[in-house]
């Protein structure tokens, strides 16, 4: 998979997350946007590398136009192919970003998927964490005491107030 575009492989990555082709994927955001925003977000992303994959491949070409073996550029052509290679390492960059972006789609769309189906790993971490400030016993006395209030009134010190 060595040819495989950064388009290839977010289609991949993107069916493989949903468990469905990409065709019926679109088609469900269409008809309901809202059920899934995680998916729209990645469909998002996904369009956004349609543009950028078919730009690399129009730099690309020119540049190998420009470059080709036993053509020598002319001086405008110099400019050019300089022009080329930096639009080009541009949308390559672009992609790279939207990769990563769809990468930590992806990584929110399991998280939540795993949260749905363990609520009672997330309820009990709520309740140790909750343990941890429970409500002091009355008689019971304090292992810290609390802080001082602040002496003045609460925007005192501040500038001048409407």
């Amino acid at each position: 998979m060595l040819d495989a575009t950064a388009l290839d492989q977010a289609t991949a990555v993107i069916e493989k997350a949903w468990g469905r082709p990409i065709e019926a994927l679109e088609s469900l955001t269409i008809h309901n946007p809202c059920d899934d925003p995680l998916l729209r977000a990645a469909l998002y992303i996904r369009s956004a590398l349609v543009i950028t994959d078919n730009a690399v491949a129009v730099h690309q070409d020119r540049l190998h136009a420009l470059t080709r073996p036993g053509h020598v550029p002319a001086f405008y052509d110099q400019e050019r192919a300089t022009s080329s290679a930096a639009d080009l390492r541009v949308a390559q960059a672009e992609s790279r970003t939207f990769r990563q972006a769809l990468g930590h789609v992806i990584e929110a769309h399991e998280a939540a998927a795993t949260a749905d189906r363990a609520p009672a790993v997330q309820l009990a971490q709520a309740a140790v964490a909750r343990s941890g400030h429970s409500p002091r016993t009355l008689g019971q006395l304090p292992e810290q005491p609390a802080p001082s209030a602040a002496v003045g009134s609460p925007g005192a010190g501040r500038g001048p107030h409407r």
